[in-house]
């Protein structure tokens, strides 16, 4: 009896402190989908972060919304990536998000960045000028010595996690930014960071493996944003239709792509969820050209801490089917 009233007296107790531990998991609030899901892999067991940046919107042409500027207002930290993406945040995180701990993951120590390239890249590829070694390798030291805290907006790529490697370097500074607001719960996030890290340089062979077969096959992308993947795994994007997404290209510039799609033989070219699918269809008709979609910012997948394997693999699986069908 005495048995039962102390089980009886336990149960309450537990209940109450499990709901005390996550009344203690600090807001956290993050701007896209492939950041939220590493923040939401190292918070497991602790808490889930809000987005910002939600369904199929992109962070090129996103509107903040009322309910995003209370989630500011209330968040312990932040995550985005710079300026350089998000510029919809800038402001809203000098007023909104004054009083929360922001981290700029484009300034994570480690990470590889890539000049912006101009013009959308729309060269033959010389094989014999094939990427530097050093660049496929990511020999991160030489490449941030190369871009030290060159922060201008356009300065670089901003689509950093198209790359595992960077995406560890994320999530280090993401640990390390969570392990100071919230150091009760720093052993949960170290170890979230290990198994994450681990997962990360899985994912990375499984990849290279995936595209290796289809590598020299050349194709075009909507918006130059596949750089990072690009220089991972070697393989050869000859262009895109437009440099930036907010800007749709006219029909002197569509005119130009479809030639240089004949010209260098591009076998496949890829659209986007977001933006313009039948650009695509224009591009390529009369040429040999087959079409794809690819989805750099996750527009089209659930949010949550698996979602980043799914989107990296995902971009892998498109390409490695539209180039294998392509002539």
């Amino acid at each position: 009896m005495k048995l039962a009233t102390g089980l009886t007296l336990a149960i309450p107790a537990l209940l109450f402190a499990g709901s005390l531990q996550a009344a203690d998991a600090p807001v956290v609030v993050t701007s896209i989908k492939p950041v939220h899901s590493l923040v939401s892999a190292i918070m497991e067991g602790v808490g889930k972060p809000e987005l910002i940046v939600d369904g199929a919107a992109s962070p090129h042409t996103y509107n903040l919304k009322p309910s995003n500027a209370r989630a500011l207002q209330d968040a312990k930290v932040i995550f985005w990536v710079g300026p350089g993406l998000e510029a919809f945040l800038e402001k809203p995180l000098q007023s909104l998000g004054s009083d929360a701990i922001v981290a700029r993951l484009d300034e994570a120590p480690g990470l590889v960045k890539l000049p912006f390239r101009e013009g959308g890249a729309f060269e033959a590829h010389d094989d014999a000028d094939e990427h530097a070694e050093a660049d496929h390798d990511h020999d991160h030291e030489t490449a941030e010595a190369g871009h030290d805290h060159d922060h201008e907006h356009g300065a670089f790529d901003t689509h950093l996690w198209l790359d595992p490697m960077n995406a560890k370097a994320m999530a280090t500074e993401i640990t390390t930014t969570l392990v100071a607001a919230d150091p009760e719960n720093a052993l949960t996030y170290e170890a979230n960071a290990k198994a994450l890290d681990d997962r990360l340089d899985a994912l990375d062979k499984e990849i290279a493996a995936t595209v290796s077969p289809v590598k020299d096959k050349p194709f075009v992308v909507f918006h130059d944003a596949y750089q990072y993947f690009e220089h991972r795994y070697h393989i050869r994007v000859a262009g895109s239709i437009t440099v930036s997404p907010e800007t749709i290209p006219g029909a002197e510039r569509v005119s130009e792509i479809h030639k240089k799609i004949g010209d260098l033989g591009a076998t496949c070219v890829f659209a986007e969820p977001q933006f313009q699918p039948r650009l695509v269809n224009v591009v390529i008709e009369g040429t040999k050209a087959k079409s794809g979609v690819l989805d750099p910012e996750a527009a089209t997948l659930p949010a949550g801490p698996d979602l980043y394997f799914t989107l990296m693999r995902g971009i892998a699986a498109s390409m490695k089917d539209c180039l294998s069908r392509a002539a």
